[in-house]
């Protein structure tokens, strides 16, 4: 599964107003159901709020995953934001968060769902990648750069 499948144009949101980890996951979700017209606001917090609750999905270098699993959604989505001012995150390393991919999948892509992780981690590790998608102007330069990269990264299949 490519990132470019997942975080297309329309589940990318510049700017994100957040300045708080709850208050982004809320945004993310509006931003998310605006843009499918799924009726799932409360099952998708609910499911990423349960995931933050084990471990911070705030990583490092100013990125967070958060994700989850819930039947309310018959495919796997992701909402990719990016933040000017950084969100307070409880971040693994202490710093606020300016690139938040969230990802939410239903429980039956579980496979899918780690694969798409492993993917992500991989790719960004590229300090590149986060300046590139952090400096983009619009959501359309957002989705070529992530096409750029999986283009030009050699994935451990």
């Amino acid at each position: 599964m490519l990132l470019s499948e997942v975080f297309m144009p329309e589940f990318i949101k510049l700017d994100l107003k957040s300045g708080e980890k709850d208050e982004v996951f809320e945004e993310l979700v509006d931003h998310f159901c605006k843009a499918t017209k799924l009726p799932v606001r409360d099952a998708v917090l609910a499911a990423l709020k349960e995931r933050e609750a084990k471990m911070s999905t705030g990583i490092q270098n100013g990125i967070a995953i958060p994700h989850g699993k819930s039947a309310a959604v018959d495919k796997m989505y992701g909402v990719l934001g990016i933040s000017k001012k950084g969100i307070q995150y409880d971040s693994l390393d202490g710093n606020p968060v300016y690139l938040v991919l969230m990802i939410i999948a239903p429980p039956v892509e579980a496979e899918r769902h780690l694969h798409l992780l492993q993917r992500m981690a991989e790719l960004l590790r590229s300090p590149s990648f986060y300046k590139d998608v952090t400096a983009a102007e619009n959501k359309e330069s957002v989705f070529s750069i992530i096409k750029r990269y999986e283009e030009n990264f050699s994935f451990n299949e």
